[in-house]
């Protein structure tokens, strides 16, 4: 078997309200709730999920939500209203991999906006394809782009946790991961910002 890279693998406890909801219409398999934790990765090449989470499973009670696999990687989510089973979730695919947390790949951001008053028929655009909150014209939306895909995902949720946002879109599969929120510009603006440092608060190797 060729050796399973880490591309992203991130620990997320505290699930906030909004960006669970997200996932919760989403999602293939169980359900997360607000508080839960989630255990989030992407690995290269795409099909060793399917043994890691085999393994995550048989060492916790956690219950699998998401596992995919695109054109390149593959994606998981797991969770537990446990962290401690999460923890041990976690453990068990390091154990397995013969590797630890920093062996997965540092995250960058490749850009950020932030777009005042919505235009309408943008705005309508947008509403085609999201699968969250509906992007009401004339609000104001912040858009952020990093890579790996995977970690948007920690983003989405520091950004809900710092401020009264909505979640419009949470794309976390694919080269890079986009999450687009909106609302007022003041509690986009610190959403936006808590996102981007926590995105750059996590460690690892470089790409």
């Amino acid at each position: 078997m060729s050796k399973i890279a880490i591309r992203a693998l991130m620990q997320i406890d505290n699930l906030q309200p909004k960006f669970a909801a997200y996932n919760g219409a989403t999602v293939q398999g169980s359900v997360p709730l607000s508080g839960d934790t989630v255990l989030i990765g992407e690995f290269a090449p795409g099909n060793g999920v399917f043994s890691l989470i085999d393994r995550a499973l048989k060492a916790s009670s956690v219950e699998a939500t998401t596992q995919m696999v695109e054109r390149e990687f593959g994606f998981f989510i797991l969770r537990s209203p446990s962290n401690a089973e999460v923890s041990a979730a976690r453990d068990a695919m390091l154990s397995e991999l013969g590797a630890s947390m920093s062996d997965r790949i540092k995250p960058s951001i490749t850009n950020t906006q932030i777009i005042t008053s919505v235009e309408p028929y943008q705005a309508q655009l947008l509403n085609k394809w999201r699968k969250g909150s509906l992007l009401v014209p004339g609000q104001t939306l912040g858009i952020i782009e990093c890579t790996p895909a995977a970690y948007i995902s920690i983003a989405a949720n520091e950004a809900e946790k710092a401020a009264e946002i909505d979640m419009v879109e949470v794309r976390a599969v694919g080269r890079f991961g986009r999450l687009f929120i909106s609302g007022t510009e003041n509690s986009v603006q610190a959403a936006m910002e808590a996102a981007v440092t926590a995105i750059e608060a996590v460690d690892g190797q470089p790409a």
